[in-house]
């Protein structure tokens, strides 16, 4: 029997059976917020993005990390006046909305639980053994960034995956279920969201003094690097995305370009055009004004913050009498928190009512060595069922937005 939502909101306020509870973890790369950190930051973004499509020994990391990290404190304090990311204090917004949302439908048997890739102390390992210190055995693994890639999802999935094999035992392991939700870069309602928010800025600041076809809206998508080791890179997706919200909006408005926020990274081809050249390119056709609206990106950074002000800098004195204007991300904006729990709650129904699988990882090895044993019988069992479904799941656990860069350039 699946017991429904309504059911569910009139139940007593026990705590309920932990078999009956799901974990939800909403995860997202996270920023520094103390200077002293950027090194640290940058050494595991080179080892978890950019050794997936550089080619850079590992040996370079450390190094490479620390010289990063007098850049990125030569940016963020000198030329932007010691600049602190809201990146981190948005997210637990999100996360906050997002659980008040879901317990509104579920109660207490839902819990969201933040996660950070790169900043602890909610490194997913931190966070994984908290899950299981409170007694959940169902986890929802939830990366809450638009594009699904391997820098995106992707590393969510494989940096779980290590915390979860880190947590075992050695007898039956304590996750009983599991579910993924890899994106919403295809979600008809953040399509519209984005599409409304350009519209909602031309009509309250740029229709009086512009026409329709004078105004330029460049939607900007993280950059990806076009070759990724054989990863998903996040192009296909980046790319459907930006078609969609265009769709909705290049009616009224037809100059309409994608702008990639690109890393200069040497020997790697980037997607084009980046944003500055996308601007300038609607300006060469007429445009009078330029919107920058970041569609690949739910949770302000560091990039959609100074990155685009650079781009906004560089172009007022190279492209002089055209007025730019910078829209925010979706951040803690109640319509997304409620679409963003709502994407979740089939996949948390689904943990909520199946039976709970009992899981030894141990007897892996063992399972294999059995089936090359019996020849037909070990075929017909290991050949298909596993092999299909970790390809199934694998596809999906691309993650990423082509965030791949050197150091604390990943925050979405």
């Amino acid at each position: 029997m699946v017991a429904s939502p309504e059911k569910i909101e009139f139940q007593t306020s026990a705590t309920p059976a932990k078999s009956d509870r799901v974990a939800v973890l909403l995860m997202g790369y996270g920023e520094v917020e103390s200077y002293d950190d950027f090194a640290n930051y940058n050494e595991q973004a080179l080892n978890l993005l950019t050794a997936k499509f550089a080619p850079v020994p590992t040996w370079i990391y450390p190094p490479l990390a620390k010289i990063l990290a007098i850049f990125d404190l030569h940016e963020w304090s000198h030329q932007h006046g010691q600049f602190v990311s809201p990146h981190n204090a948005i997210f637990e917004q999100q996360r906050a909305g997002i659980e008040k949302n879901l317990q509104d439908k579920w109660g207490d048997r839902v819990k969201v639980f933040k996660a950070f890739n790169f900043c602890a102390p909610f490194l997913p390992e931190q966070v994984i053994a908290e899950i299981k210190s409170e007694g959940f055995d169902k986890i929802l693994i939830y990366p809450l960034l638009v594009v699904d890639s391997i820098f995106t999802s992707g590393i969510a999935v494989e940096q779980v995956n290590k915390a979860l094999a880190q947590t075992f035992d050695g007898k039956e392991h304590w996750v009983k279920g599991q579910r993924y939700i890899p994106s919403f870069y295809d979600e008809p309602a953040y399509i519209q969201l984005m599409a409304d928010m350009v519209e909602a800025e031309i009509k309250n600041d740029l229709a009086v003094a512009h026409l329709p076809s004078q105004i330029g809206i460049v939607l900007m998508n993280h950059g990806c690097p076009h070759k990724a080791k054989g990863f998903t890179s996040g192009i296909v997706e980046s790319q459907a995305l930006y078609d969609r919200v265009r769709e909705r909006l290049m009616y009224r408005y037809p100059l309409i370009s994608v702008g990639w926020l690109n890393h200069d990274t040497p020997l790697i081809e980037w997607t084009q055009p980046d944003a500055t050249l996308a601007a300038k390119n609607l300006i060469d056709l007429g445009a009078t004004a330029i919107v920058f609206m970041p569609i690949g990106f739910a949770t302000e950074n560091h990039e959609t913050l100074l990155d685009v002000d650079h781009v906004i800098e560089s172009l007022q004195k190279q492209r002089q009498g055209v007025t730019y204007r910078k829209l925010p991300c979706v951040n803690d904006r109640p319509e997304f928190l409620k679409m963003a729990a709502e994407w979740a709650n089939p996949q948390i129904e689904a943990l909520l009512s199946e039976t709970a699988v009992a899981v030894n990882p141990s007897m892996a090895s063992g399972h294999r060595e059995h089936s090359h044993s019996h020849g037909e019988h070990g075929h017909s069992h290991g050949g298909h069922s596993h092999g299909e479904h970790g390809h199934s799941h694998g596809g999906h656990s691309h993650g990423g937005h082509g965030h791949s860069h050197g150091g604390h350039e990943h925050s979405h």
